[in-house]
């Protein structure tokens, strides 16, 4: 993956680096906004490959308050200069990342009764082809990177309901089950309670309660559907399955969707779209 960035960059002859020589150098890399640090393996990779040094100042995972000098790169002048934007780009993104996570997982926290914090999680929107390291950057946040391709997990949403034949979620979780077998999850985007009680009668491991317009009516509804699968409701078998919210979560609704009876809260605010953490390269002289 890296080298591809390299090559994107520089796909045939770095023509500024021919000025500048081989002369080892050391730059020092500046944080020059609040932020936590997320993405040393990718930069560590960019400068490996290009026969450089890193020595870091402060950990994956810290918090840093500009201006922070947060590593030294150490190599040949013209090769430091060729990983410069690429190594940036990539610690940019994933500390951006982690930051918004960061800062939304402790709201949660926060407004989370009996100190039972529902797992925050990230989305399937990512960004083509830097995927990895976007997953890489909400772990690192502190949130579940969530399902990391079609391969890891069933999700059957709507479109999937309806171009089942016939068009039931119980039809549609039984095929599920019979294609990805016991060790494949099931997952089912559920519009409302009546279809995430058909969904866990059919077997899914997870419900998704999606886009509700309050949140004290999803809270009602997750209560209701953890209440009549407890095994205390007659003529209703006892199951067990998790309750994912999603659909328009932000850092300033989110309080409003937690509850004892929520276990993940998942939203594709703590990594689309989100604004990168400043940083800078300067070569010492």
């Amino acid at each position: 993956m890296v080298s591809d960035w390299l090559e994107e960059d520089c796909p045939s002859f770095d023509y500024g680096g021919f000025v500048v020589g081989e002369e080892i150098k050391e730059a020092r890399l500046l944080g020059k906004s609040p932020g936590m640090l997320a993405g040393i393996p990718f930069f560590d990779e960019v400068f490996r490959q290009l026969d450089c040094t890193v020595e870091w100042h402060i950990q994956e995972g810290e918090a840093f308050a500009p201006v922070k000098q947060c590593a030294t790169v150490k190599g040949p002048i013209r090769k430091i200069l060729l990983g410069e934007r690429v190594a940036l780009n990539a610690l940019a993104r994933c500390s951006g990342i982690a930051t918004k996570t960061s800062s939304l997982l402790q709201v949660l926290r926060q407004n989370s009764p009996n100190r039972s914090t529902p797992r925050l999680a990230g989305t399937r929107k990512t960004t083509p082809g830097f995927r990895l390291a976007e997953k890489y950057a909400l772990a690192v946040g502190g949130a579940d990177p969530h399902r990391h391709d079609l391969s890891s997990m069933t999700m059957l949403k709507d479109n999937h309901i309806w171009a089942c034949s016939p068009s039931t979620i119980t039809q549609a979780v039984a095929t599920a089950k019979a294609a990805g077998g016991f060790s494949i999850k099931v997952e089912v985007e559920c519009q409302n309670e009546q279809e995430a009680i058909e969904a866990v009668r059919a077997g899914a491991e997870v419900v998704m309660l999606d886009n509700y317009n309050s949140g004290e009516e999803l809270r009602e509804a997750a209560r209701r559907l953890k209440e009549r699968f407890s095994g205390r409701v007659e003529g209703e078998e006892r199951r067990d399955f998790l309750i994912e919210v999603s659909g328009g979560v932000t850092e300033e609704n989110v309080a409003g969707f937690v509850c004892e009876w929520v276990d993940v809260v998942s939203t594709s605010s703590i990594h689309q779209g989100v604004k990168h953490v400043d940083f800078s390269l300067k070569v010492v002289h």
